[in-house]
């Protein structure tokens, strides 16, 4: 595990005049990108734009080029956890029972360019936390013990041509997966489990094979908290997590740590911008070592990251410190075609600005 006193060359900050783009009244909890359009889900109920308030319960779209606010709104009575994008659909997944107007089961397929909701209606027995899209099949992570009817023990794979679960895919956990991420021919798993495939020696984090589900053995990562996030590049695999504090974390594509930034709150979100690592969470302040104490206080030194960091390829902290306020700050971080580094969770101001819940950087 690799910790670096010294500070990387500045990452760039947070614009002086911000990227346009909505900001809302509740927490935005994931973002997806289709070309230019950008996807929103949470728990909110309204979006601001242009200084006009407009009704989103949960689900909105925007212009990533102008920040614009779309008027796609299909309507969910409960909080959106997950999005994922093809050509032809989002699928959306979380705590409702109805988007659209019509009854779905925490997850569902909408168009990408109105408020209709097609006839994929899977029941899930528990409640979804993360999608991911690959290999003609949309993936399911979360806290769940059925699909359909039939067990199904945190994960699922359905077929993108015909909305049938596939039941070649044959993944299990035997705890919460929050997030799934895809490179090659493996899907990466992270959360809290101990065993992927009833095997022991893959806690956290973990890899199988996504035609078949089966585990690959082949990666062997040591995380040493349950994984809140996931993000994938050519070098290996990203990682925000808890623990005691909280930590950002890459591996290599056979697990071996490259580098390891521990925090004095949890990690809950991260993304890779060319080999840079960016971070999101709970945090105040960076460790200078592992060492911390009780609540994630620094023993050998800090570097004050107030909600977000930014990390090298080789581990060091960077000068790019935004800042985002509130409790439990970011929840989560993505980049999409159009260059903007987007960050979404509780906070109402980030890089000294005005930005309740969503910003671009």
């Amino acid at each position: 595990m690799l910790f670096v006193l010294s500070l990387a060359t500045p990452a760039r900050a947070v614009e002086s005049e911000a990227r346009e783009a909505p900001t809302f009244n509740g927490t935005v909890q994931a973002i997806a990108y289709l070309g230019s359009t950008v996807y929103v889900g949470g728990s909110f109920t309204k979006a601001e734009w242009g200084g006009r308030s407009y009704p989103r319960n949960r689900l909105a779209a925007f212009d990533g080029r102008t920040g614009a606010l779309l008027s796609w709104a299909p309507d969910a009575d409960g909080p959106v956890r997950a999005l994922a994008v093809t050509p032809g659909a989002i699928y959306v997944a979380g705590g409702f029972h109805r988007v659209g107007g019509e009854k779905r089961d925490s997850i569902a397929r909408l168009s990408l360019t109105d408020n209709t909701v097609s006839a994929f209606r899977p029941t899930i027995e528990g409640t979804p936390y993360a999608l991911a899209i690959g290999h003609d099949r949309l993936y399911l992570g979360g806290s769940f013990t059925a699909v359909n009817g039939r067990k199904a023990h945190n994960l699922v794979a359905f077929s993108l041509r015909t909305g049938k679960v596939d039941h070649g895919w044959r993944a299990t956990a035997d705890d919460r997966v929050h997030t799934l991420a895809i490179a090659g021919h493996r899907v990466y798993l992270g959360g809290a489990f101990e065993k992927v495939d009833a095997a022991t020696g893959h806690p956290r984090l973990a890899a199988v094979h996504a035609t078949t589900g089966r585990l690959d053995r082949r990666f062997r990562p040591t995380a040493p908290a349950e994984v809140n996030a996931l993000a994938v590049d050519g070098s290996g695999v990203y990682t925000a997590g808890g623990g005691q504090g909280g930590r950002a974390a890459a591996y290599a594509v056979d697990g071996g740590t490259r580098w390891q930034r521990v925090f004095d709150g949890d990690a809950t979100a991260i993304t890779v911008v060319g080999g840079t690592a960016y971070v999101g969470g709970h945090f105040d302040r960076v460790c200078l070592t592992a060492r911390n104490g009780t609540q994630g206080s620094c023993l050998d030194g800090s570097v004050p990251r107030v909600k977000l960091a930014a990390v090298t390829g080789d581990g060091r902290l960077t000068e790019w410190n935004p800042q985002a306020n509130g409790v439990i700050g970011v929840r989560v971080l993505n980049t999409g075609p159009t260059g903007a580094l987007d960050a979404g969770g509780d906070f109402t101001m980030i890089g000294g600005l005005l930005r309740p819940r969503f910003a671009r950087f």
